[in-house]
């Protein structure tokens, strides 16, 4: 003869208890190891010229373009700690079409019905576009905003910390820069803080 088990059911309350305890843990740890997958894969929507006049027609955005070359430690610095913040992130890709732009790219672009092409220049060179929308100051990074048309609004020069950048992009995708002199929007974006 074998040994006979006996099942003894748990009181109802233990066994919800139990599924409770489990559901609190998959919460508690388990949603903020998701949360930090989840952000570290958001990334700038980065476009190509012609991609980003391509969704312009569709639906006008301003365009804000990073002026980079693949030496500069700035720009390098600029990718790893300002363009990978989650809130640079979301309101670039809400507010503007983004363009990541080598300024030393040898491809032609065709920019506002015009080719541009690369300008060789002692033992390299740059792009006549990124010439043109810097005002021929070609320091790395340069960020230039462009309205809707594609008209320039302002080339900025440097590296730019995320509250920098932050500051930077609503001044521009907000208007201010319309009626509010600089001084006076940073005056006031302080006062949000």
């Amino acid at each position: 003869m074998g040994v006979k088990s006996v099942f003894i059911p748990l009181p109802l309350f233990i066994l919800l208890s139990y599924v409770l305890m489990i559901r609190v843990f998959l919460i508690v740890f388990l949603m903020p190891l998701l949360s930090l997958v989840t952000q570290a894969t958001a990334q700038v929507n980065w476009l190509t010229w012609e991609e980003a006049q391509e969704r312009n027609k569709k639906e006008p955005r301003k365009i804000f373009v990073d002026v980079y070359t693949q030496w500069c430690g700035w720009c390098k610095k600029m990718d790893k700690e300002t363009f990978s913040n989650p809130e640079i992130i979301k309101y670039l890709n809400k507010h503007f079409y983004a363009i990541k732009f080598d300024a030393e790219t040898k491809e032609e672009i065709n920019f506002n019905d015009q080719p541009y092409e690369f300008i060789k220049s002692g033992n390299s060179g740059y792009h006549k576009l990124a010439a043109e929308i810097t005002f021929g100051k070609l320091t790395y990074p340069t960020f230039v905003f462009l309205d809707e048309k594609f008209s320039i609004l302002q080339p900025i020069p440097g590296y730019k910390d995320v509250p920098s950048l932050d500051k930077i992009m609503k001044y521009f995708a907000e208007n201010y820069f319309k009626t509010t002199p600089w001084k006076k929007y940073e005056e006031m974006y302080m006062k949000k803080d």
